[in-house]
Protein backbone atom coordinates (compact mmCIF):
# COMPACT_ATOMS: atom_id res chain seq x y z
CA UNK A 1 0.00 0.00 0.00
CA UNK A 2 0.95 3.36 -0.93
CA UNK A 3 1.78 5.18 2.43
CA UNK A 4 -0.65 8.19 3.66
CA UNK A 5 1.04 11.09 5.58
CA UNK A 6 -0.48 14.39 6.82
CA UNK A 7 0.92 17.39 6.18
CA UNK A 8 -0.43 20.67 7.52
CA UNK A 9 -3.87 18.83 7.36
CA UNK A 10 -3.47 17.65 4.16
CA UNK A 11 -3.19 14.05 3.56
CA UNK A 12 -0.63 12.53 1.15
CA UNK A 13 0.18 9.34 -0.59
CA UNK A 14 4.02 9.07 -0.35
CA UNK A 15 5.27 6.46 -3.56
CA UNK A 16 8.21 3.96 -3.75
CA UNK A 17 9.67 5.56 -0.50
CA UNK A 18 12.83 3.10 -1.46
CA UNK A 19 13.27 3.79 -5.07
CA UNK A 20 16.52 4.76 -5.55
CA UNK A 21 17.15 7.55 -7.56
CA UNK A 22 20.67 8.24 -7.23
CA UNK A 23 23.14 5.21 -7.31
CA UNK A 24 26.29 6.24 -7.27
CA UNK A 25 25.00 7.51 -3.14
CA UNK A 26 21.84 4.88 -2.92
CA UNK A 27 19.81 8.14 -2.40
CA UNK A 28 16.23 6.80 -2.03
CA UNK A 29 12.77 8.87 -2.88
CA UNK A 30 12.56 8.29 0.81
CA UNK A 31 15.53 10.44 1.45
CA UNK A 32 14.90 13.25 -1.19
CA UNK A 33 11.37 13.50 0.68
CA UNK A 34 13.20 14.07 3.92
CA UNK A 35 15.32 16.96 2.30
CA UNK A 36 12.87 19.05 1.55
CA UNK A 37 10.56 18.78 4.38
CA UNK A 38 13.61 19.87 6.11
CA UNK A 39 14.84 22.72 4.10
CA UNK A 40 11.13 23.67 3.27
CA UNK A 41 11.88 26.90 5.33
CA UNK A 42 14.04 27.70 3.13
CA UNK A 43 12.69 27.19 -0.27
CA UNK A 44 9.70 27.66 0.65
CA UNK A 45 10.25 31.72 0.13
CA UNK A 46 12.02 31.39 -3.02
CA UNK A 47 8.54 29.39 -4.67
CA UNK A 48 5.83 31.45 -3.24
CA UNK A 49 4.02 33.52 -5.22
CA UNK A 50 6.02 32.49 -8.50
CA UNK A 51 4.70 29.99 -11.11
CA UNK A 52 6.75 26.54 -11.57
CA UNK A 53 7.60 24.43 -14.15
CA UNK A 54 8.99 21.22 -13.55
CA UNK A 55 11.81 18.90 -14.99
CA UNK A 56 10.65 15.32 -13.92
CA UNK A 57 12.78 12.23 -13.48
CA UNK A 58 11.02 9.53 -11.65
CA UNK A 59 13.31 7.02 -12.55
CA UNK A 60 16.31 8.78 -11.56
CA UNK A 61 18.85 10.89 -13.85
CA UNK A 62 19.67 8.33 -15.92
CA UNK A 63 15.79 7.52 -16.87
CA UNK A 64 13.62 9.68 -19.08
CA UNK A 65 13.81 13.38 -18.18
CA UNK A 66 10.88 15.64 -19.18
CA UNK A 67 9.88 19.62 -18.46
CA UNK A 68 6.95 20.30 -17.99
CA UNK A 69 4.80 23.77 -17.37
CA UNK A 70 1.13 22.81 -17.14
CA UNK A 71 -0.02 21.22 -13.87
CA UNK A 72 0.82 17.33 -14.02
CA UNK A 73 -2.58 14.82 -14.02
CA UNK A 74 -3.59 14.23 -10.99
CA UNK A 75 -3.11 17.98 -8.97
CA UNK A 76 -4.83 17.89 -6.22
CA UNK A 77 -7.61 20.92 -6.12
CA UNK A 78 -6.02 22.81 -2.86
CA UNK A 79 -2.89 23.18 -4.53
CA UNK A 80 -2.93 26.48 -6.15
CA UNK A 81 -2.54 27.59 -10.22
CA UNK A 82 -2.09 30.74 -11.55
CA UNK A 83 -2.91 32.00 -15.13
CA UNK A 84 0.34 31.41 -17.20
CA UNK A 85 -0.70 32.78 -20.68
CA UNK A 86 0.95 31.35 -23.88
CA UNK A 87 1.13 31.97 -27.85
CA UNK A 88 -0.15 28.34 -28.45
CA UNK A 89 -2.46 28.24 -25.06
CA UNK A 90 -3.81 31.72 -24.14
CA UNK A 91 -6.12 29.83 -21.22
CA UNK A 92 -2.54 28.13 -19.90
CA UNK A 93 -1.93 27.80 -15.91
CA UNK A 94 0.88 26.75 -13.94
CA UNK A 95 1.23 25.56 -10.12
CA UNK A 96 2.39 27.72 -7.54
CA UNK A 97 4.29 26.09 -4.37
CA UNK A 98 3.24 28.57 -1.51
CA UNK A 99 3.14 26.00 1.42
CA UNK A 100 4.71 22.99 2.79
CA UNK A 101 1.96 20.59 1.62
CA UNK A 102 1.88 21.88 -1.73
CA UNK A 103 6.19 21.32 -1.42
CA UNK A 104 5.80 17.75 -0.25
CA UNK A 105 3.21 16.98 -3.27
CA UNK A 106 5.44 18.73 -5.82
CA UNK A 107 8.72 16.73 -4.55
CA UNK A 108 6.48 13.21 -4.37
CA UNK A 109 6.33 13.66 -8.24
CA UNK A 110 10.42 13.54 -8.08
CA UNK A 111 11.47 17.03 -10.07
CA UNK A 112 13.60 19.95 -10.21
CA UNK A 113 11.56 23.28 -9.75
CA UNK A 114 12.07 26.15 -11.83
CA UNK A 115 11.06 29.39 -11.20
CA UNK A 116 10.81 32.68 -13.21
CA UNK A 117 12.34 36.09 -11.62
CA UNK A 118 9.11 37.71 -11.16
CA UNK A 119 5.82 36.63 -9.35
CA UNK A 120 2.41 35.32 -10.33
CA UNK A 121 0.85 38.83 -8.81
CA UNK A 122 3.08 41.14 -10.98
CA UNK A 123 3.66 39.23 -14.03
CA UNK A 124 6.56 39.99 -16.43
CA UNK A 125 8.18 42.67 -13.53
CA UNK A 126 11.07 40.90 -12.09
CA UNK A 127 12.11 41.34 -8.74
CA UNK A 128 15.36 39.63 -9.50
CA UNK A 129 18.25 39.56 -11.72
CA UNK A 130 20.06 36.70 -12.66
CA UNK A 131 22.79 35.44 -14.70
CA UNK A 132 23.85 31.58 -15.03
CA UNK A 133 28.16 31.32 -15.60
CA UNK A 134 28.04 27.98 -17.45
CA UNK A 135 31.36 26.45 -18.04
CA UNK A 136 32.82 25.49 -21.63
CA UNK A 137 34.77 22.55 -20.86
CA UNK A 138 38.19 22.50 -20.24
CA UNK A 139 37.07 25.82 -18.17
CA UNK A 140 35.77 24.52 -14.71
CA UNK A 141 33.26 26.53 -11.56
CA UNK A 142 37.02 27.72 -10.78
CA UNK A 143 36.53 30.24 -13.88
CA UNK A 144 32.75 30.98 -13.02
CA UNK A 145 33.98 32.14 -9.59
CA UNK A 146 36.63 34.72 -11.21
CA UNK A 147 33.59 35.23 -13.53
CA UNK A 148 31.23 35.81 -10.81
CA UNK A 149 33.54 37.85 -8.51
CA UNK A 150 34.15 40.43 -12.08
CA UNK A 151 30.39 40.47 -12.09
CA UNK A 152 30.24 41.61 -8.37
CA UNK A 153 32.23 44.44 -8.69
CA UNK A 154 30.04 45.80 -12.38
CA UNK A 155 27.06 45.09 -10.47
CA UNK A 156 27.68 46.71 -7.27
CA UNK A 157 29.14 50.32 -9.02
CA UNK A 158 25.74 50.44 -10.46
CA UNK A 159 24.66 49.83 -6.84
CA UNK A 160 23.33 46.38 -7.12
CA UNK A 161 23.82 43.66 -5.00
CA UNK A 162 24.67 40.00 -5.89
CA UNK A 163 24.61 36.83 -4.08
CA UNK A 164 25.82 33.37 -5.37
CA UNK A 165 24.48 30.00 -5.16
CA UNK A 166 25.75 26.75 -7.11
CA UNK A 167 23.68 25.74 -10.56
CA UNK A 168 23.60 22.23 -8.75
CA UNK A 169 25.49 21.24 -12.09
CA UNK A 170 28.53 22.82 -13.53
CA UNK A 171 28.53 26.61 -12.76
CA UNK A 172 27.36 29.39 -10.58
CA UNK A 173 24.17 31.56 -10.49
CA UNK A 174 24.00 34.93 -9.45
CA UNK A 175 21.25 36.23 -8.17
CA UNK A 176 20.84 40.44 -7.90
CA UNK A 177 17.39 41.68 -6.01
CA UNK A 178 15.72 44.50 -8.22
CA UNK A 179 13.21 46.80 -7.29
CA UNK A 180 10.44 45.87 -9.46
CA UNK A 181 11.20 46.20 -13.34
CA UNK A 182 9.98 45.38 -16.57
CA UNK A 183 11.79 41.95 -17.41
CA UNK A 184 12.39 43.73 -21.07
CA UNK A 185 14.26 46.17 -19.67
CA UNK A 186 16.44 43.58 -16.64
CA UNK A 187 16.80 41.55 -19.68
CA UNK A 188 18.55 44.46 -21.67
CA UNK A 189 20.45 45.24 -18.77
CA UNK A 190 21.42 41.78 -17.93
CA UNK A 191 22.41 41.71 -21.80
CA UNK A 192 25.24 44.69 -21.66
CA UNK A 193 26.97 43.82 -18.08
CA UNK A 194 27.52 40.33 -20.15
CA UNK A 195 28.58 42.15 -23.40
CA UNK A 196 31.01 44.11 -21.31
CA UNK A 197 32.29 41.36 -19.11
CA UNK A 198 33.14 39.47 -22.48
CA UNK A 199 35.16 43.07 -23.53
CA UNK A 200 36.66 43.12 -20.43
CA UNK A 201 37.78 39.44 -19.91
CA UNK A 202 38.33 38.31 -24.04
CA UNK A 203 40.18 35.05 -22.67
CA UNK A 204 37.76 34.01 -20.15
CA UNK A 205 34.13 35.05 -20.88
CA UNK A 206 31.93 34.69 -24.05
CA UNK A 207 27.98 36.21 -23.73
CA UNK A 208 26.63 34.62 -27.26
CA UNK A 209 25.71 30.52 -26.55
CA UNK A 210 27.13 28.94 -29.66
CA UNK A 211 28.97 26.48 -28.58
CA UNK A 212 31.92 26.80 -31.10
CA UNK A 213 32.87 29.91 -29.29
CA UNK A 214 32.67 28.66 -25.29
CA UNK A 215 36.13 26.05 -25.63
CA UNK A 216 37.70 26.96 -22.28
CA UNK A 217 35.55 30.26 -21.66
CA UNK A 218 32.39 30.87 -19.15
CA UNK A 219 29.08 31.58 -20.80
CA UNK A 220 27.45 34.50 -18.94
CA UNK A 221 23.99 33.68 -19.74
CA UNK A 222 21.67 36.62 -19.82
CA UNK A 223 18.88 35.39 -21.59
CA UNK A 224 17.30 33.70 -17.84
CA UNK A 225 16.03 37.06 -17.79
CA UNK A 226 13.50 37.05 -20.22
CA UNK A 227 9.65 36.56 -18.72
CA UNK A 228 9.08 33.46 -20.47
CA UNK A 229 12.63 32.04 -19.21
CA UNK A 230 13.06 30.20 -15.15
CA UNK A 231 16.31 29.09 -13.68
CA UNK A 232 16.76 26.50 -10.99
CA UNK A 233 14.87 27.63 -7.68
CA UNK A 234 17.39 27.73 -4.70
CA UNK A 235 17.90 24.85 -2.77
CA UNK A 236 16.27 22.49 -5.60
CA UNK A 237 17.60 19.18 -6.11
CA UNK A 238 19.14 18.44 -9.27
CA UNK A 239 18.73 15.62 -12.02
CA UNK A 240 22.42 14.83 -11.54
CA UNK A 241 24.39 11.33 -11.05
CA UNK A 242 24.81 13.40 -7.39
CA UNK A 243 21.91 14.42 -5.31
CA UNK A 244 23.45 17.88 -5.78
CA UNK A 245 21.74 21.21 -4.93
CA UNK A 246 21.54 24.41 -6.16
CA UNK A 247 22.81 26.32 -3.07
CA UNK A 248 23.76 29.35 -2.00
CA UNK A 249 27.70 29.91 -1.14
CA UNK A 250 29.31 32.48 0.69
CA UNK A 251 31.70 35.19 -1.20
CA UNK A 252 34.47 34.04 0.57
CA UNK A 253 33.81 30.25 -0.96
CA UNK A 254 33.95 31.93 -4.46
CA UNK A 255 37.28 33.96 -3.46
CA UNK A 256 38.27 30.57 -2.15
CA UNK A 257 38.00 28.75 -5.54
CA UNK A 258 38.88 31.63 -7.71
CA UNK A 259 42.41 32.08 -6.52
CA UNK A 260 45.61 30.56 -8.06
CA UNK A 261 45.55 27.53 -5.59
CA UNK A 262 42.16 26.42 -6.35
CA UNK A 263 42.64 23.38 -8.17
CA UNK A 264 39.37 21.35 -6.80
CA UNK A 265 36.74 22.19 -8.98
CA UNK A 266 34.30 19.77 -7.28
CA UNK A 267 34.53 21.50 -3.98
CA UNK A 268 31.45 23.60 -3.89
CA UNK A 269 29.58 20.97 -5.48
CA UNK A 270 27.03 20.74 -3.01
CA UNK A 271 24.87 17.62 -1.77
CA UNK A 272 21.55 17.06 -0.04
CA UNK A 273 23.55 16.12 3.00
CA UNK A 274 25.14 19.25 3.28
CA UNK A 275 22.21 21.81 2.92
CA UNK A 276 20.74 21.40 6.92
CA UNK A 277 24.51 22.11 8.11
CA UNK A 278 25.55 24.74 5.86
CA UNK A 279 21.97 26.65 7.17
CA UNK A 280 22.93 25.82 10.56
CA UNK A 281 26.23 27.13 10.17
CA UNK A 282 25.44 30.32 7.95
CA UNK A 283 21.74 31.03 8.35
CA UNK A 284 19.96 31.55 4.83
CA UNK A 285 22.39 33.18 2.94
CA UNK A 286 19.93 34.43 0.44
CA UNK A 287 17.98 36.29 2.51
CA UNK A 288 18.80 39.59 1.03
CA UNK A 289 16.63 39.05 -1.59
CA UNK A 290 13.50 39.48 0.38
CA UNK A 291 14.99 42.55 2.34
CA UNK A 292 13.18 45.57 0.22
CA UNK A 293 16.69 48.02 1.17
CA UNK A 294 18.78 45.35 -0.57
CA UNK A 295 16.77 46.16 -3.86
CA UNK A 296 18.60 48.37 -6.33
CA UNK A 297 17.22 50.53 -9.22
CA UNK A 298 18.98 49.82 -12.77
CA UNK A 299 21.05 52.33 -14.28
Amino acid sequence: MTPLTEVEGRRLALSNLDKVLHPVTGTTKGELLHYYATVGAAILPHLRDRPVSFLRYPDGPDGQLFFTKNPPPGTPSWVRTTPVPRSEDPRARQVVIDDLASLMWAANLVVEFHTPQWRASSPAVADRLVFDLDPGPPATVVECCRVALHLRERLAADGLHAYAKTSGSKGLHLLVPVVPTPSSRVSAYARQLAVEAEAALPKLVVHRMAKALRTGKVFVDHSQNAAAKTTATPYTLRARALPAVSAPVTWEEVEENAGPRAADPEALVLLMDDITPRLERYGELLAPLFAPERAGELP
